[in-house]
């Protein structure tokens, strides 16, 4: 029983990251207004031309994988630097957001320990 809900969490999880990543190619979703520091932060981002796509391509890959269940531990260490970036975008640019950071960054994290035997022969 178990598993099989750590499975459902881990495809529902790939699912989202496979329409967030979609969504920075195709627009279907508005982004909200942003004001201050974290309007500034993002249209920055958006100028470079790069960053946006990248992301876009890394949220769809890690979402593929982990939808597919192969390659799940280097998927979900792939992902890392994207779940910390947002918590921390969010908690000194724009706190309204931060709940869901977290549930994304809290999947991340709970996955890498449920593969940390993956993780172990890097760490010898």
């Amino acid at each position: 029983m178990k598993s099989k809900i750590i499975t459902v969490v881990r495809i529902l999880f790939g699912l989202a990251l496979i329409v967030f990543g979609a969504n920075k190619f195709l627009g279907f979703m508005p982004m909200p207004e942003l004001s201050g520091g974290a309007g500034d932060f993002m249209g920055a981002l958006a100028e470079t031309g790069y960053i946006f796509p990248v992301v876009g391509a890394v949220e769809l890959g890690v979402g593929l994988l982990l939808v597919l269940n192969i390659f799940t531990p280097l998927a979900l260490i792939v992902l890392v630097p994207i779940s910390v970036n947002i918590v921390l975008f969010h908690l000194f640019l724009d706190m309204g957001g931060i709940v869901p950071a977290a549930v994304i960054a809290g999947l991340n994290a709970f996955f890498i320990l449920g593969n940390v035997s993956a993780y172990l022969p890097m760490l010898r």
